[in-house]
C-alpha cells in the first residue's frame, strides 16, 4: 500500500498542465446525482395501507447524459441541484395530492411527472452539449421504486 503524503506542488493551468489537455475524451458520460424528500399522500380506486393518508422518505435518482465541455465537464452537480428545487418544492413536506397535477399520487405516475419536470428544465438551459434526461428513480421505500427512461419517455 502505498503511503500517504502531501503533494509537494498544486498544479497549475497553463503551466503544468494546458487548457487543451481539460477536456480528455469526446465521448457522451452520464451524471447521476440523488435527493430525498418527505411527502404525505393517498391513492384513489386502492384497496390497501396506502389509501389512508400517509407519508412517505422519498429518494429520487436522476440520471442525465452529456458530452463534455472544454474542461471536460458536462454539468455541474449543483447546476442539477439547482434544477432539483424548482421541481422539489412541489414536494417536499406536501401532501402531494394537492400540490401535483390530477393524478393518482402513484410512484409510476410522480416519477413521470418528475422526469417531465427535468426535461423542461435541462431545455431551458440549452447550454450543455448533447444533454438529455436518461433516467429517474424515484423510490417509495428504501426496496420499492418506480422508474421512467428517457428511450420510454420519447417513443410512448
Amino acid at each position: 500500500m502505498p503511503e500517504f503524503r502531501i503533494v509537494d506542488k498544486l498544479q497549475k493551468i497553463d503551466v503544468d498542465i494546458k487548457s487543451s489537455q481539460l477536456k480528455y475524451h469526446a465521448k457522451r458520460v452520464l451524471v447521476s446525482k440523488e435527493f430525498t424528500f418527505d411527502a404525505a399522500h393517498h391513492l384513489h380506486n386502492y384497496e390497501g395501507k396506502c389509501k389512508n393518508l400517509h407519508g412517505h422518505t422519498y429518494r429520487a435518482i436522476l440520471g442525465i447524459s452529456g458530452y463534455t465541455d472544454d474542461r471536460g465537464l458536462m454539468i455541474d452537480f449543483g447546476e442539477i441541484k439547482e434544477m432539483w428545487k424548482q421541481i422539489e418544492t412541489y414536494l417536499d413536506h406536501h401532501y402531494i395530492n394537492e400540490t401535483l397535477p390530477p393524478m393518482n399520487t402513484t410512484a409510476e405516475n410522480i416519477v413521470v411527472w418528475i422526469y417531465e419536470k427535468l426535461h423542461e428544465a435541462l431545455q431551458k438551459e440549452q447550454r450543455y452539449d448533447g444533454a438529455r434526461v436518461e433516467f429517474v428513480k424515484l423510490y417509495e421505500t428504501p426496496t420499492s421504486y418506480a422508474e421512467a427512461r428517457r428511450e420510454w419517455m420519447e417513443v410512448e
